[in-house]
């Protein structure tokens, strides 16, 4: 059954409410707090699946972004962060570190320094 969230206007209160299709708009919706009828909808975010076509295409405006940021860190992190929510992968720890250490105005070079073996894989496996 979907489930329908609803707002309380006397008590202000968030609730859910399982209801089939058939059931949802005749049947009554009381609080679950209070037991008002006195309640509304709440409108939910609503997510929207993008293909991979769409993501890349989206990504490629936001390259073109990249020239002339050398000088910009902040408006650097911001692109790639953007860019990074666009490919709707989770991303490592790292990724979240220098966008916002870009974000707060250090250069990558600055990054780089602070963080030297950032990305590096640990390829010494001797066991």
């Amino acid at each position: 059954m979907p489930t329908y969230d609803f707002i309380c206007n006397d008590c202000a209160q968030r609730f859910e409410v399982f209801l089939t299709f058939s059931e949802y708009g005749k049947k009554a919706v009381t609080c679950a707090h209070c037991n008002s009828r006195n309640v509304r909808r709440r409108m939910t975010k609503v997510r929207i699946a993008k293909s991979e076509e769409s993501r890349i295409e989206s990504m490629a405006d936001d390259f073109s972004d990249f020239e002339g940021m050398e000088d910009d860190p902040k408006a650097m992190g911001r692109v790639i962060r953007k860019m990074g929510k666009e490919m709707g992968e989770d991303l490592p720890p790292e990724f979240n570190e220098v966008v916002d250490r870009l974000e707060k105005g250090q250069t990558p070079e600055e990054i780089e320094k602070e963080i030297p073996d950032l990305g590096n894989a640990d390829t010494n496996n001797d066991d």
